[in-house]
């Protein structure tokens, strides 16, 4: 199998260089920039699967540096900052990020999230199932592709937010709350994430509903979860 390869950019060279001792300790390959622009750079220059971000950097902010990945590539991307507000990391959220970590930051738990979102990426729908394709009215889902179709068109999402959809299409009509769907996508314990899957779950109706106010598929039973409708 191929290395896979992270770019951990943030200003703080310290800080890339103790996360590339750590990353490579697992395995990984390690490209390092340190602002914004530097990381966009490297992004058209080497081939990378996980992008480590900080958010407060010279010349580009981690924030504008997400938008423009996002307008190209659906890698996974985890934001490391000091800026520790819910609203930060909700802001990160909407941005595009798929995980936000504040520092400073658990060196173990951190390695954890980054092989979850790489687990995800690389090869999340690829287990074996009876049917390879999960359809609801002109929602398709298909798993040897990890592609989202929406009558016909494709919806591009992000690993995570694929997740979430493989996980909710798998089990359709069922409802799941904030915390399962969390340990279930991020393989991991929840703890205050109704945000982080609150604003994902925004993104992936923005991408598949056509009334993001009175969605179709993905809805919401309040005080309960969320739902895939069963059509």
């Amino acid at each position: 199998m191929e290395k896979l390869n992270v770019l951990v950019c943030d200003d703080d060279k310290d800080i890339v260089d103790a996360l590339e001792i750590f990353l490579k300790q697992e395995g990984y390959g390690v490209v390092k920039a340190y602002n914004g622009k530097e990381a966009l750079n490297s992004l058209k220059e080497n081939e990378i699967h996980l992008v480590l971000l900080d958010i407060m950097m010279p010349e580009m902010d981690g924030l504008s540096a997400t938008l423009k990945i996002r307008q190209e590539l659906n890698i996974p991307i985890i934001i490391i900052s000091a800026k520790s507000e819910d609203t930060d990391k909700i802001t990160g959220l909407n941005f595009g990020a798929d995980d936000y970590v504040t520092k400073p930051f658990n060196s173990l738990e951190l390695m954890a999230r980054v092989k979850s979102q790489m687990r995800r990426y690389t090869s999340l729908g690829s287990m074996e199932r009876e049917n390879n394709v999960l359809k609801t009215g002109g929602l398709e889902l298909h798993k040897d592709t990890k592609e989202i179709l929406v009558d016909g068109k494709s919806a591009k999402l992000t690993a995570t937010e694929y997740g979430i959809m493989l996980f909710l299409m798998s089990n359709m009509g069922s409802v799941f709350s904030s915390d399962q769907i969390y340990e279930h996508v991020w393989n991991d314990l929840a703890c205050s994430v109704d945000n982080t899957v609150s604003v994902h779950i925004r993104r992936i109706r923005e991408k598949i509903e056509i009334n993001t106010k009175e969605p179709k598929y993905l809805k919401v039973v309040w005080g309960i979860g969320y739902k895939i409708e069963k059509y």
